[in-house]
Parts: C-alpha cells; sequence; structure tokens
C-alpha cells in the first residue's frame, strides 16, 4: 500500500526531474518550486487526500518538505469535520 510520503513524492517528482527528492529537502529553497506549482500542489493534496487547505494552512513551513506537506495532510484528516 502506497504511503502518503510516497504519493506526495511520485506527484513533485512530475516538476523535479533528475532529483532524488528526500524527505526533508527544502523544495523552495531549491528552486524547485514557483508559485503556480505551489497552487497545483495545493489542489492536489485537497483532492488526492480529501481535506481541504483552508487559508490559515498557506503558510510555507507546511509546504517545504515532503515531510511538512505529509504532516499537514495526517494534522488535517484528524481535525473533526
Amino acid at each position: 500500500m502506497e504511503t502518503d510520503r510516497t504519493r506526495i513524492k511520485a506527484f513533485l517528482s512530475r516538476k523535479v526531474k533528475n532529483h532524488d527528492l528526500r524527505d526533508h529537502e527544502n523544495i523552495f529553497a531549491m528552486g524547485f518550486v514557483n508559485s503556480l506549482f505551489a497552487m497545483q500542489l495545493v489542489l492536489f493534496l485537497e483532492k488526492e487526500f480529501g481535506i481541504t487547505v483552508e487559508n490559515e494552512d498557506l503558510e510555507i513551513e507546511n509546504f517545504q518538505t515532503v515531510n511538512a506537506i505529509a504532516n499537514l495532510v495526517e494534522s488535517k484528516r484528524l481535525q473533526p469535520v
């Protein structure tokens, strides 16, 4: 069974070509992500994981690494509906 991190990395690998992205690497600092791709990432997370990313979640710290993104997904799942 695919883990959340595996699914997130598979999506990011479309943008981060020719680089074996590690879970702790900052995709913004490495220049892999621009604002348009960041919005595509949010839409992917909402559709793929059935979560809603709220305005207060749109902090860069939530999206800098695979680990941070996976933690955001997990925290959104734990929130009451």
